[in-house]
């Protein structure tokens, strides 16, 4: 019988965006917006935060969040996810929410933990949406994916693959960063040795392309906003503020 854990990351220190998962969006933290959403998904047994940070574990207690403690040495979120994994027992599936979503739609979340759940055999899965007309499918920090007819991924691109040299319309995928594994796999995945697609592209998902593994796409028609910066921060509040969550992209 299949166990899927939704794990959310949240770390203090950002960069660009110091303290964001204590960041106020419509009276409450950002991280606990994502775990809102996250603990309204199906399939799935438990939500977890996952920080090493005592404000961040204060404030997750304080709204009734499950929290895991993770060490300083944690790299990325996906070692986070992997350390929280590790110490729990019959667990099969973990999905991987980033902590800085406060608007991602539980119903992928679903989705995620489905595929995972039907497949016993699959790895590794993630999403995509269509880029929206006007968006800017050259920008590098807009992720593209191209998937074989199966639905799994080919390649993962900051570049704009593929290269539309025949003047043809071609409808771009971007990658949406939320994962779902099985937990053999995410175990091992963190094991293995960044490679070169991998540190070419600053892109963590090339690792288990490169292992040979299989990464499922689910395509999706909205996309939340990521919050990287304050700026960001006051698009979704805006989006809340409304009732909206999602970017609708199209078919």
């Amino acid at each position: 019988m299949s166990k899927t854990a939704v794990i959310i990351p949240a770390r203090w220190a950002s960069t660009r965006f110091p303290g964001k998962p204590l960041h106020l969006l419509a009276g409450k933290p950002l991280v606990q917006h994502v775990w809102e959403r996250a603990s309204k998904a199906r399939g799935v047994e438990t939500v977890i935060i996952a920080t090493d940070d005592m404000r961040i574990t204060e404030a997750a207690f304080g709204f009734g969040a499950e929290v895991a403690l993770t060490s300083p040495k944690c790299v990325s979120g996906t070692d986070r996810c992997a350390e929280v994994a590790a110490r729990l027992k019959g667990l099969s599936h973990v999905i991987n929410v980033q902590g800085d979503e406060p608007l991602i739609d539980p119903s992928l979340i679903s989705r995620l933990a489905r595929t995972l759940a039907k497949e016993p055999k699959l790895a590794m899965v993630t999403a995509a949406v269509p880029f929206a007309p006007g968006e800017d499918t050259a920008n590098p920090n807009a992720v593209k994916v191209v998937v074989n007819r199966e639905s799994n991924a080919l390649y993962f691109s900051r570049s704009l693959i593929p290269f539309p040299r025949a003047g043809e319309p071609f409808l771009f995928q971007r990658h949406l960063g939320i994962y779902g594994y099985s937990t053999k796999f995410l175990l091992q995945f963190v094991k293995w040795r960044t490679g070169k697609l991998e540190a070419a592209e600053s892109l963590e998902q090339l690792r288990a392309l490169e292992h040979g593994a299989a990464i499922r796409v689910l395509s999706t028609k909205s996309a939340s906003i990521g919050v990287d910066t304050p700026e960001d921060a006051a698009a979704a509040e805006a989006l809340l503020a409304r009732g909206s969550g999602q970017r609708k992209g199209r078919d």
